[in-house]
């Protein structure tokens, strides 16, 4: 009975990983779309999000079932509660990459990104994209290591959003008041993209160690 239990946890995981590819492909595109103004690419991402919100479900049901008919205990039960907060980082990580979508699709036939900022936001959704890619792989081998070095990829992160404040706050700026709100909005959602990557492989230090790393947020 519990190679079975056990066999179904790992499902939960398999899918988790799962849900993991569909929000960096989320993320990716709605990056692409964002400096390109590619609408038709927006568009996808934004109807897209329901796929990533049915997967949750899925995820969800299988972990309630496995609380409800096997009743773990320990580390098992340790498990299954990560799995539950886990899924709800990586929906939210979706739900980050459509308010890029939008932005790119409210410019639309412009860009939303001015020239001389582009290379930082390039930046910050190539940090973003990768993270996400990064988590995946910690999830699917547990791999305690890969999540604590992950942290410096959010640190890289960080860094990138002090510096598009200070080019959209340089006196020289002269793109008005909406791009600044785009920038500033578009710097804050790459920003919890990848905190929710870090908290995402913390659950995962959490779940083979049983240590609760700092930065893990409720």
């Amino acid at each position: 009975m519990r190679d079975v239990f056990h066999e179904q946890l790992e499902s939960v995981f398999v899918d988790l990983a799962g849900i993991c590819g569909r929000v960096e492909l989320a993320v990716g595109d709605a990056s692409r779309a964002l400096l390109t103004g590619d609408a038709e690419l927006a568009e996808r991402v934004i109807s897209g999000d329901v796929e990533i919100d049915r997967a949750r479900e899925e995820v969800e049901e299988s972990a309630f079932q496995l609380l409800s008919l096997q009743a773990p205990v320990a580390r098992d039960l340790r498990t299954v509660v990560a799995a539950l907060r886990m899924v709800s980082e990586l929906e939210r990580m979706g739900d980050l990459s459509v308010h890029v979508a939008k932005i790119a699709r409210l410019r639309v036939p412009g860009i939303a990104v001015p020239e001389e900022v582009r290379p930082t936001i390039e930046q910050m959704a190539t940090v973003a994209e990768d993270m996400v890619r990064r988590v995946a792989e910690i999830i699917i081998r547990r791999d305690v290591a890969a999540a604590i070095a992950l942290g410096r990829a959010d640190e890289e992160m960080d860094q990138l959003r002090r510096r598009s404040f200070t080019e959209l706050l340089a006196e020289d700026w002269g793109h008005g008041v909406e791009a600044a709100v785009d920038i500033a909005l578009l710097g804050r959602y790459y920003e919890r993209i990848a905190d929710h990557a870090v908290s995402v492989a913390n659950r995962v230090v959490f779940v083979v160690t049983g240590d609760n790393p700092t930065s893990v947020t409720a």
